[in-house]
């Protein structure tokens, strides 16, 4: 056997033998290294080649002291093996190992043997396809395997480490469908398909929890355990479209890594003995912030960054002389040899900075936080139908899905569960109505009902549980005999409530996404479309948290579309950039109590018409007692009831007519309603409003019922008795059908309009307090923790600024804060958030507790071309109803939130 080199001759290099597929050798990262090595003079570079590593036998092969090889398509990995066995090079990744990389649950197992997190994640094998295996349950929006349950949305990935069409699956709460992700093709790396709502069945997967990134991934590259370069790219999970430079390549930012982060990457180059490889990490923040790694690559190098390269060639020449030339000093140059003929980067004399980099020049003043609290988009009117239901297939349906318990409530949310309800209307009601004249009052009003009920789940075409649910609770029980002799309950009546409506119409989406892209170019008037460049590089630090409404959730996907400069569906923007809150932007029950006593108190005002009248001018006069509620308050409301009746009466003709239409073509296949589109869309239906159809997927049916239940609610006839707190919803629902039924010309919709917004505008803002104490107090229930949130955001922002500039003045000198030491101050973890003492006359302090500390990452100043790396914008967009509007915005803050930018 020839001698290896140990560097001992004089004159003698050190060779490096590359055995990989020439494809490899030849991408501009790897040909950047090798000609780095080169210049240092003390390697000779031997390339094998395709014909060597494929047809000859390896006693053939090159000798050789240090061996770079790594799989890739076609690589003949046990051959490299018997190669390595055969000449004992100094390998720099083990070869043995990459076996483990073409199987992804051995990857994770190995991951997790190490200590490195993985998400929660189980594997289904199938021996052929479709193969039924009795630990895998599959339903609309979970899985389950081996009883653990993966709720949508879970990502699906074949075990198959080569296979890189990775699905993620929707719930039907965020409309449900599938993205599939894969490999570049062009400008897209995914695609959505909303009427995929069905895992493969075809091969071996696995299933892992989704995890929210905020729309950013980050690559890691490590060369050797010691050394870990990061990037981060707009993630492929929001809209699929891959942010590219003039050049044509993807568009990357450098970024630092955290403490915890740098351990990851030893450990995964200490697991799988690859000193070269790469991985992806998501960055978290499920109440904790947390990385966790989801693919390790094997081989891999960051492309396109010359001070990289330099790091790479000069760990790899450290790593070949501490093995094969001991005795050589690997410390690096002072001068390093391939500078002298390295290109300049290019300096754009008209902004004053280099080209490709991220900000503009310092300007007397920056923007620093954005905070802003945003009522949904327009939604259709709210609709819930209430009836008393004894037929038996209804009773076994609840019954199927409370888990057979005589005493429980059934909720139905899923596309399944409504699906059975909707078949079981199907056979209990005619599409047409009877026209018995035996059949009684409280007869055709259950019919009727129930008819509503079966037009409801058969609008839109699919089913939405943002949209629709129903309710089945047991009313009424018999008491059973059973073959012991003992007796068991049996429910023979259940109250049924459906609710529905409140989505989000075409236009709604339109405002949010016009909002979004207004925001974009005025309140971020420096960065314009770079906004999403920042968002990219950690330097624009955005939020956005929704309550649990499916209008207000949609609201805020769509202004984040508009925003941030996104295409496609919804959907996925709202799983990946959108936190839902409830307890800080809903809350509504807290202040029941004092809402009720408000609606009662506000009654009485407009009956008696005792309205605050002659008021003197006060600050605030939506704080004034009664304020808003007109003087002939009495008289309107009379005007309203009579203008609902003339309303409800057309639409009641209009609704006959479409019920004469139906039992016409009742066998035809092509029925309206199974015809119907899919709620949310965002076109308006043009052949609909040509028919003299309403807008949407609503029928006259439930037009008309809509209608008729205001009438009732708002007027007991028997009772001779207003419930003034209808007023809202007629408002609602009149300025519903001007803006999207105008075309079949109600006649007095304008006049009903001009009465209902006269009482809304003061009912409204009365109703959560009818005087400043009461406001106050439902208002500190109500919007407590949002505002207290909006505190610490401020806070946060004032400490971030003040650290900020410390740091500006530091890193100019160099007696003070050394370079390594600047990289790992980049990452720290906000400590605690203070309580703040507000002035004596507050009796207590908005309360900031622990549920919002927040981790800090940032761009990489070392290798990234960025003026100013310290400076970052926070923007925290809240997404809410008009109740958190009222209070929120108009009472609470008006004075503590001045106080505090004051202070």
């Amino acid at each position: 056997m020839e001698r290896q080199n140990d560097g001992s001759d004089s004159g003698c290099k050190i060779k490096i033998g590359v055995c990989v597929m020439e494809k490899k050798v030849s991408c501009s990262p790897m040909e950047q290294i090798l000609e780095r090595l080169r210049a240092f003079g003390e390697f000779e570079i031997i390339i094998f080649g395709d014909k060597v590593i494929l047809e000859d036998p390896i006693e053939s092969w090159p000798l050789c002291d240090c061996l770079i090889a790594f799989y890739s398509a076609g690589y003949p990995l046990e051959k490299a093996e018997e190669y390595a066995a055969l000449r004992r090079p100094f390998l720099v990744n083990e070869l043995d190992p990459q076996y483990l990389l073409h199987d992804r649950s051995k990857v994770y197992e190995q991951l997790k043997l190490f200590g490195v997190p993985v998400p929660t994640y189980a594997v289904v094998r199938r021996e052929y396809p479709n193969q039924d295996l009795n630990y895998f349950v599959e339903q609309d929006d979970f899985i389950e395997i081996h009883g653990k349950r993966f709720c949508k949305p879970f990502v699906e990935k074949p075990i198959d480490g080569d296979d890189h069409n990775i699905m993620i699956y929707y719930p039907s709460s965020a409309g449900g469908g599938m993205k599939e992700l894969f490999r570049k093709v062009g400008n897209r790396s995914s695609e959505f398909y909303p009427d995929v709502r069905k895992v493969r069945r075809d091969g071996s997967y696995i299933y892992e929890e989704f995890m929210p990134t905020g729309g950013t991934d980050v690559k890691v590259y490590t060369v050797g355990p010691g050394y870990a370069h990061a990037e981060a790219r707009k993630s492929p999970v929001v809209d699929g479209v891959v942010m590219r430079n003039s050049d044509g390549k993807e568009v990357r930012y450098p970024v630092l890594l955290t403490p915890t982060e740098k351990q990851i990457a030893r450990s995964i180059c200490q697991a799988f003995r690859q000193a070269v490889c790469g991985f992806d990490l998501l960055r978290c923040d499920l109440g904790e912030a947390r990385s966790y790694v989801c693919d390790v690559n094997g081989w891999s190098f960051v492309k396109s960054s010359y001070k990289y390269y330099d790091d790479a060639a000069c760990i790899l020449r450290k790593m070949f002389l501490n093995d094969k030339a001991p005795h050589v000093s690997s410390t690096i140059p002072a001068n390093l040899p391939w500078k002298i003929s390295e290109p300049v980067q290019p300096f754009d004399t008209v902004s004053g900075q280099e080209r490709g980099t991220v900000g503009i020049s310092r300007q007397s003043e920056e923007l620093r936080c954005v905070i802003a609290v945003i009522r949904h988009g327009d939604r259709t009117p709210k609709q819930k139908v209430k009836l008393k239901v004894t037929e038996e297939k209804l009773l076994k349906l609840m019954l199927k899905y409370n888990g057979g318990k005589a005493h429980a409530e059934a909720k139905l949310k899923s596309a399944l569960q409504l699906q059975d309800l909707l078949d079981a209307t199907r056979i209990l009601v005619p599409r047409t109505r009877s026209g018995r004249e035996s059949d009684s009052d409280a007869e055709i009003e259950h019919a009727e009902k129930l008819r509503q009920v079966r037009a409801v789940l058969e609008e839109g075409g699919h089913f939405s549980g943002i949209y629709r649910k129903v309710q089945l609770k047991p009313s009424n029980w018999v008491c059973m005999p059973k073959s012991n002799g003992e007796g068991e309950e049996y429910p023979i009546e259940a109250l049924m409530v459906l609710k529905y409506g409140g989505v989000l119409t075409h236009a709604g989406r339109k405002q949010a996404e016009e909002l979004g892209r207004y925001f974009r170019n005025n309140m971020y008037p420096s960065e314009g479309p770079g906004l999403l460049r920042l968002h990219s590089t950690y330097r624009h630090d955005l939020k956005i948290y929704s309550s649990d409404e499916g209008r207000v959730q949609m609201s805020a996907a769509a202004f984040a579309k508009g925003l941030l400069d996104l295409e496609g569906e919804l959907t996925p923007i709202l799983v990946s950039l959108v936190s839902k809150d409830s307890s800080m932007l809903d809350g509504l029950q807290d202040g029941t109590i004092e809402i009720n006593e408000a609606k009662a108190r506000l009654h009485d005002i407009i009956l008696s018409s005792k309205v605050a009248n002659g008021i003197e001018p006060v600050e605030f006069p939506w704080m004034a007692a009664g304020a808003g509620v007109p003087p002939n308050a009495a008289k309107l409301l009379t005007d309203l009831a009579q203008l609902t009746k003339e309303i409800t009466a057309q639409v009641k003709l209009l609704s006959d007519d479409e019920d004469e239409e139906a039992a016409t073509n009742s066998d035809s296949p092509n029925h309206p309603y199974d015809q119907a589109k899919a709620l949310g869309k965002t076109a308006i239906d043009m052949d609909r409003i040509a028919a003299g159809l309403p807008c949407g997927s609503e029928s006259f049916l439930l037009m008309f019922a809509r209608w008729k239940k205001l009438e009732r609610d708002l007027y007991n006839e028997r009772k001779k008795r207003f419930d003034t707190t209808q007023i809202p919803d007629i408002y609602d629902s009149c300025k519903y059908d001007l803006l999207h039924n105008s075309h079949l010309k109600l006649n007095g919709l304008s006049d009903l309009f001009r009465v209902s917004q006269s009482l809304a505008d003061g009912v409204i803002p009365n109703e959560y307090g009818i005087n400043v104490k009461q406001k106050l107090k439902v208002g500190s229930k109500i919007a407590r923790r949002l505002l207290g949130k909006i505190l610490i955001d401020l806070h946060n922002t004032r400490r971030e600024v003040a650290a900020a500039a410390g740091e500006s003045n530091a890193c100019h000198d160099p007696t003070i804060v050394s370079s390594s030491k600047w990289k790992d101050r980049g990452y720290y973890r906000e400590a605690k958030n203070e309580v703040f003492d507000r002035s004596s006359s507050n009796k207590k302090s908005i309360d900031l507790d622990d549920s919002h500390k927040e981790t800090k990452y940032c761009l990489d100043p070392k290798y990234a071309n960025v003026m100013e790396p310290e400076r970052r914008v926070r923007t925290r967009l809240y997404f809410t109803s008009v109740r958190h509007i009222t209070l929120s915005v108009y009472i609470l803050p008006t004075k503590l939130l001045v106080d505090f930018v004051l202070s």
